[in-house]
């Protein structure tokens, strides 16, 4: 099978997470990803814990089938470098602050200047323009700003932190999807052109009919702990021994649920009536469902609940997932070989399914600067020069290039 983004090549300037992640679901399908980093440290996600083979977790989590090159971009025959690599290149990438790629001869026009029908994606917290242009972004600091950690956490509770790094994440997949719509773009026009994504703008984006709501209504959004604003019952509750979910969307699937609990009287309750009705009185209906599910085990009710067609499921820990039947049935986790450190070493797989050109792992997440001197001869430097480079310190001196 043939991948989707062979022959496409990527000069990867970013770090961290968000376009970390974007350039690897690129490189996943095909596209030859080449990894700029800091001769000494490198990303510095290289230096999070927790360590494997002593590697950090993080970085291989998304830097699989990318090249390492380690170029000082003080250095002007490290920028000399990058331009020789921009040149037939069909995408750069970067996420420095605004105006410092300017400074180095790096910004959009100098790189289009070199090669006229490039695709220059910037990632950014706040976005190349604005008030808060000059500002930097962190995942953190936008779920805050985004107003995604007022609705997130217990109506009585703290603003709390999603589990994980959502707003990095979609921001990469924002940064994916716009260089893919570039690159077919291209395919009809010839022509390359600019690409901002965000942190900030994707969140407002994601927070969607919250935003509209409150457009709507002159309500501002509340926590609501694992409920919707819009539907009861769809949350948690608590069973005697544990917890679970369900998810009645539909008028329909309510009067499933009460009858699958032998509670069908809640139907005629005016309280339950309607889903309005349920929204409205959203703490009766969860403390009268709670009561009920206090009487047996979560076993007991996701088996009863789901065998009556309503969406019901458990609460799953990071473990339950990465052994999870389904998950692994769906090849969501795999093995990547090759690594020299870690020869066991395994990620979450890419979430595309494509079947003529599915994803591919080619190489596993690269050591700090192990291609620089593969690299460096594909652009027709020799031996010599290049042993000459390491020794000024424009590259990184690494025994594994």
């Amino acid at each position: 099978m043939s991948s989707a983004l062979k022959g496409i090549k990527v000069v990867d300037l970013t770090r961290t997470l968000a376009g970390p992640f974007s350039t690897m679901m690129l490189a996943d399908l095909g596209a030859e990803v080449i990894k700029i980093e800091e001769p000494t440290q490198g990303d510095e996600t290289r230096k999070w814990p927790p360590f494997w083979g002593g590697e950090s977790a993080n970085f291989m989590s998304f830097n699989r089938n990318k090249r390492s090159l380690s170029v000082n971009l003080k250095s002007s025959e490290g920028i000399e470098i990058i331009k020789s690599l921009i040149k037939d290149a069909d995408i750069i990438i970067e996420s420095f602050r605004a105006g410092a790629l300017d400074k180095m001869g790096l910004g959009y026009a100098d790189v289009r200047g070199i090669n006229p029908e490039i695709i220059y994606c910037s990632i950014s917290g706040y976005g190349r323009t604005g008030p808060l242009k000059d500002m930097p972004g962190y995942d953190l600091i936008i779920q805050a700003y985004s107003g995604l950690m007022d609705l997130t956490g217990e109506p009585d509770g703290q603003p709390q932190r999603v589990g994980f790094s959502l707003v990095d994440l979609f921001t990469g997949m924002m940064a994916f999807g716009s260089m893919v719509t570039a690159l077919y773009h291209k395919q009809n026009t010839g022509k390359g052109q600019q690409i901002e994504a965000a942190l900030l703008d994707g969140q407002i984006a994601a927070l969607s009919y919250h935003a509209t709501n409150y457009m709507a209504t002159n309500e501002v959004p509340k926590r609501l702990g694992s409920g919707h604003p819009s539907l009861v019952p769809y949350q948690t509750f608590k069973s005697n021994d544990g917890y679970f979910l369900i998810g009645c969307a539909n008028q329909g699937l309510w009067e499933k649920l009460c009858s699958a609990i032998s509670h069908p009287e809640l139907t005629e309750d005016p309280r339950f009536t309607t889903n309005d009705d349920r929204v409205t009185n959203r703490q009766d209906c969860v403390d009268n469902l709670n009561a009920i599910f206090a009487t047996d085990s979560t076993e007991y009710w996701i088996t009863t609940i789901v065998a009556a067609g309503v969406p019901c499921g458990p609460i799953n820990t990071v473990k339950d997932v990465v052994e999870n039947e389904q998950v692994l049935a769906r090849n969501m986790i795999v093995p990547i070989p090759g690594h020299p450190k870690v020869p066991d070493l395994r990620t979450p797989n890419s979430p595309f399914k494509l079947s003529l050109t599915p994803s591919k792992i080619k190489r596993p997440p690269p050591l700090l600067g192990q291609h620089n001197r593969e690299i460096l001869l594909e652009l027709g430097l020799t031996d010599s020069e290049i042993d000459d480079l390491v020794t000024r310190k424009v590259v990184g001196n690494n025994p594994h290039s």
